[in-house]
Parts: structure tokens; sequence; C-alpha cells
């Protein structure tokens, strides 16, 4: 495995980012711009698996995602941002792929047969809809990502990937002359670290020692005067297999916010009960105005237990310790009633989610500099996606240059 600081991730063109989606994935996004090189892109082509008879609102998603990343924080000069069909290396590596998985792979991935049952009223017998995570793999490892920020439901997704790249590697990693090259690099390391190496890859190849592995790695990780092709030559090398293609990636368990949504219940499109994040201040007071709240507050004189309350979750996420304890023991003793609750909640919200409506709205009037910042952002994954589609294809054979 090569130990990049890439990270990938993708949102799939279904609609517009709501306040789950922002706490969840695109505040972690934030951060990770400044500690990684990153790509982020609008995942069109996916939006088809499930959507393939309704593509109207794509398009509009599509920029309206971007234009949600954009006002959240996200810094075109720190990170890629573009959508997925403008890269066309996605579409043939995923292609390639496809070629080298096993039906039986796709068939046992736990989303597969989920979301068949969950829904039942769209045709999804379709290859598209079966290949979806080999197109996910593609959308990977063209970047030879080193890590992709995930929640855990999507981990099975990058176990995947990782199978496909090691099957990849494993059929046409080897090169004909692979040891001689491997034994030339090893020759440019210290005597000390290539005298290590070779008591490790011993160690793992003849004992299995998967701690001889992990330190192996360690080391070439720190063989600053070699290139990444040369460093992924000497993992193959180490592992007793060929040069490594496609790098196996990584999941990064981002830190999540189960957020909740207006019914109490994880806020989700499905069920109808999400705030989006630049949704106007009018709609967003009625929302939480007519949340539901403790089923025991009938009147406003009868005391409530707010952690039966579906707006006190919202308060775990928006609200200081001082106005938290407040609102136990002004619900408690009915004290407070609840718009007075709802008030001090919506005053949060709203400190937050004001100045992301304000930028959306600055994009929104100059589309033209949303355009050529995802027209910069897809110049530069092709780039990269260029680069590692010709290595995958002289692997393959079919390099033809």
């Amino acid at each position: 495995m090569t130990a990049t600081t890439s990270t990938e991730n993708r949102r799939v063109a279904t609609g517009a980012m709501h306040l789950g989606n922002y706490h969840g994935a695109l505040k972690n996004w934030l951060t990770m711009q400044h500690e990684y090189e990153c790509f982020f892109f609008v995942a069109d082509w996916h939006a088809l698996t499930t959507g393939y008879e309704n593509t109207k609102d794509i398009e509009n998603n599509t920029w309206g995602l971007v234009i949600d990343w954009l006002a959240a924080g996200l810094n075109p000069k720190l990170c890629n941002i573009f959508i997925q069909s403008a890269v066309p290396e996605h579409a043939e590596l995923h292609l390639l792929l496809s070629m080298i998985t096993p039906l039986s792979w796709l068939e046992r991935v736990p989303t597969y047969k989920d979301q068949q049952e969950k829904l039942k009223e769209k045709d999804l017998s379709t290859y598209g809809f079966l290949g979806y995570p080999t197109l996910q793999a593609a959308d990977v490892l063209i970047y030879k990502a080193g890590f992709v920020p995930v929640g855990e439901d999507q981990v099975a997704h990058i176990e995947l990937a990782r199978e496909i790249a090691r099957r990849f590697n494993h059929l046409y990693g080897k090169e004909v002359d692979f040891v001689e090259r491997a034994e030339l690099v090893i020759k440019r390391m210290s005597k000390k670290d290539a005298k290590l190496l070779r008591q490790l890859m011993k160690q793992y190849q003849e004992q299995g020692d998967l701690e001889s592995l992990k330190q192996g790695h360690a080391l070439l990780n720190t063989q600053v005067n070699l290139s990444m092709g040369e460093r992924e030559r000497l993992y193959g090398f180490l592992e007793g297999s060929g040069k490594i293609i496609l790098p196996e990636p990584e999941p990064m368990l981002t830190k999540t916010t189960k957020f909740p949504g207006l019914d109490g219940r994880k806020m989700s499109k499905s069920y109808h009960n999400t705030i989006a994040l630049t949704e106007d201040a009018h709609s967003v007071e009625t929302k939480i105005k007519t949340m539901p709240t403790d089923p025991a507050r009938v009147r406003r004189t009868d005391p409530g237990e707010p952690f039966k309350c579906p707006v006190w979750h919202l308060h775990e996420i928006y609200s200081t310790d001082e106005v938290k304890e407040w609102v136990l023991q002004g619900c408690r003793s009915a004290g407070i009633g609840c718009l007075d609750c709802k008030g001090q909640l919506l005053e949060a919200m709203y400190k937050e989610q004001q100045p992301i409506r304000e930028r959306a709205i600055e994009y929104k009037k100059n589309l033209s500099a949303v355009h050529n910042i995802v027209q910069e952002g897809i110049e530069n994954a092709r780039d990269v996606a260029k680069t590692t589609l010709q290595e995958v294809r002289t692997a393959m054979g079919i390099s033809y240059r």
C-alpha cells in the first residue's frame, strides 16, 4: 500500500445539502483541505444508478452542491472541486476494472440488497446499480488516494476498492525485470536501511509476520530520496508481489455527528425531515416552531423532559452549556415554554447559517466564477487521472504508445 497524503470524496447529485450533511461530512472536509491534497467532486454519474429514469434535476443539483461547498468554506486554492462526468478517465478505469471484478464481489456488498429492499418502487435490476461499487472504486483509485473519508456504512465499499486494487496489482504488476529494478533501488538506500528491509521482507514472506510488513512500510516511507514509482516498486518487492500500480486506499473514519431531523430521527431526505444548509431563514423558523416536543407538555404549565423532545437533540449540537442548562431546568420546572426553548435554538442556528446563506447568494449572482473554479478543478483532476490511466493501460498491455 502506498501512503500518500491525498484524499478523495464525492457527493451524489441528488439535491441540496442539508444540515446533517454539513455537520456529518462537510465540516470535516473544511479541516482536511488544510492537511491533505484533496479531490472533492459531485458524483453525477452515481445519481443515475438509482435515478436514471428522471434526470431533469441533476444539472441544477450539481451546481447547487458546488455552491453549497464554496459557501460553507471549501477553498479552491486549497483543494480540487470538480464534476465526475467531466473527467472521463473515471469511466475508462471503471470499464477496465469491471473486466477483473468478480460478480460475486459486487453481489455481496451490503448496500446492494439493502437498497433493493428499500427502493422496491424502482427497477434496480441494471448493471449500473450492480456495478456502482466498481465505479466508486475507480473514483478513488484514479487519484491513488491514500485515504478516503467515510462513515462506517461506507467502509465495505472502501474494502472492495482495496480488493480490486490488490487483484489488479496481482494480475498486472509483474514486470519482466521487476526484481532487478527493485535491487537497483535498494542499492540507493543506506546499507543499514537496506539490510533492515531485507530482514523485514524475509520475516514477512517466510513467516507471515504482519508487524514486519508494517515496519517495512514505515521504513520505506522515510526514504525521501525515492520517487513515488520507486517506492511503490519496493512495496511490491517487500510483499512478494510486484509493482503496486494502484495503491490500496485506507478508509478514514471521520468524526461524524448523528444529526437529528425535525422528527427526532436521523436527518435524511428519505424521511422528509431536513433543513437545507442555505434554506431561507423564515422557512427554518417555521420548521423549528412547528417541531413536535415532549408529548407530556400539553399545557404551558406542564413540566417536561428534554431528553424526550426532538428539539433538545438540536440544542445538544448548537447550544452552549449555559443555554443547555437553562433548557434542562426551565423545561423540567415548566419555567419556560416550548417557544422560548425553540427561540434560543433558532438564534444559534441563524448565527451558523446566515453567513453561509449570504455567501451562497453571492456565488449564485456570479455563476461564471463558480464555473471557472470547477473548470480549474477538472483540469487538475484530469492531469492526475490521465497519468494513472496511462500506467494502467501500459500494465494491461493496451497503451499502444
